[in-house]
């Protein structure tokens, strides 16, 4: 079985008095956050950075306190089981306009809450979700 470590992060900005979420649209049909295989001497937080820049064009601050791993298999053209591991942290941006890798990428959304909640597409996904967004509300008092 091959084994593959991703890192991305769950980000947020502010809009107003509300918050916003990035939400990338795959290529494969996927919504999802960005993530990223992680390269030879890289941390997991310069991963992470990496392919938020790579993936949508934004510079993004790490928030202190919040890593949520991931695990599950998949196939890769119905042979090959593959172990994948994702590092989820939480990241906010101000000022900036997210724009597709268009390689990969179908689109990228600023989504409320509640929106990314009906279209990301897995459960573990809305759940990390719904952790970071308890994380934010409850260690920063603008919201």
């Amino acid at each position: 079985m091959k084994k593959e470590k991703s890192c991305g992060a769950i980000i947020f900005t502010r809009d107003g008095d509300r918050l916003k979420y990035v939400i990338i649209h795959q290529t494969n049909g996927i919504y999802c956050f960005p993530k990223g295989h992680m390269e030879n001497g890289e941390t997991e937080e310069e991963t992470a950075l990496r392919e938020i820049r790579e993936e949508v064009g934004l510079d993004v601050t790490l928030i202190d306190g919040f890593r949520q791993p991931d695990e599950y298999k998949f196939s890769l053209n119905g042979d090959l089981v593959i172990q994948k591991e994702v590092v989820y942290f939480l990241a906010e941006f101000e000022d900036q306009t997210p724009h597709p890798q268009e390689s990969e990428l179908f689109d990228v959304y600023l989504m409320t809450l509640e929106e990314a909640l009906d279209t990301l597409s897995f459960d573990g996904m809305k759940q990390f979700l719904r952790e970071a967004d308890g994380y934010i509300r409850k260690n920063y008092k603008f919201y």
